[in-house]
């Protein structure tokens, strides 16, 4: 009987690691992982890892395979714009409690760092410090995918389907909105950042009150929506509601984003900028007004 027992307890143990056998309950600041595509060649591997500054024989490296970029981004992008190789990579250095996200990049040339920094503090990453990275110029929208399965990987936390679904489109709707004229990468993420925090200030109980946000944040941003991309970003932000996200955690893992966007607004740059703006509409005005007079006085 004791045998059997003793036998049994061996089969669970040996059940749990092989359901996670890399997953760190341990995980401290300063832990490194890697995310390596799995299409990459061995020299764009070693090239990488050195760029990365990393000794691949004392970091654990993870692969991405192109199957799992598409899982997470085939509802939102056309699968020629994912293509059929992996080559996105990545670093996460997990950092102390409370100190929020920061990313940088290089050779990423649609997604931004604010892009990705909104996108993981959605899928629920936090505290971590994030290099993303490819051999040559790549989208990088692939790149969420690594970081995610990364942070799993590190931390132990599973993080839902859902929410790295949610991640991966708000990702791609962001990334979307940057291209229309005059909005561009960082006012896109500005935009998405300011939702983000009203939401997180005063919680939406309805459509319209979720509607209303969003535009006070367009407004607020300068940036004008249709009809159509107003109700894309409902639609995204009501998933994000039924997520039952801690908004408090996401606010402050977006610190430094929020504190980057107000530094500039209240920078003598960012004053100038939107004095131009207001400066700009004033002319358009007075020279309206100007034209009106001259035509009403040729009719006189």
């Amino acid at each position: 009987m004791i045998r059997k027992s003793f036998l049994f307890f061996i089969a669970i143990l040996l059940s749990i690691s092989c359901i996670a056998p890399f997953a760190y309950a341990d995980a401290s600041p300063g832990d490194v992982i890697v995310t390596l595509g799995a299409n990459l060649t061995p020299s764009q591997k070693d090239s990488l890892l050195k760029e990365m500054n990393v000794d691949k024989n004392s970091v654990q490296i993870v692969e991405v395979t192109n199957q799992e970029e598409h899982q997470y981004l085939d509802k939102y992008l056309p699968k020629a714009q994912i293509g059929t190789r992996a080559i996105s990579s990545a670093k996460i250095t997990l950092g102390q409690k409370d100190s929020g996200l920061s990313v940088s990049t290089h050779n990423i040339n649609y997604v931004s760092n604010d892009m990705y920094m909104n996108a993981l503090a959605t899928a629920g990453v936090k505290d971590a410090a994030v290099y993303v990275t490819a051999p040559f110029a790549v989208s990088g929208t692939a790149g969420l995918t690594g970081l995610i399965k990364a942070y799993e990987v590190q931390t132990g936390d599973k993080i839902p389907e859902e929410n790295k679904q949610v991640a991966n489109e708000e990702m791609v709707t962001t990334a979307n909105l940057a291209n229309k004229d005059g909005v561009g990468k960082e006012k896109a993420a500005e935009l998405i950042t300011a939702i983000k925090d009203k939401i997180a200030k005063n919680p939406p109980n309805s459509d319209q009150e979720m509607q209303n946000i969003i535009q006070d944040a367009a407004d607020q941003t300068n940036v004008k929506l249709t009809d159509d991309e107003l109700n894309q970003l409902k639609e995204l932000f009501n998933k994000m509601k039924d997520l039952n996200l801690n908004w408090d955690q996401v606010g402050h893992q977006l610190k430094s984003l929020k504190d980057k966007f107000h530094h500039f607004a209240n920078s003598d740059e960012g004053k100038g900028f939107f004095a131009a703006i207001g400066t700009f509409f004033a002319k358009i005005a007075e020279f309206l007004s100007q034209l009106f007079h001259a035509i009403a006085s040729f009719f006189q």
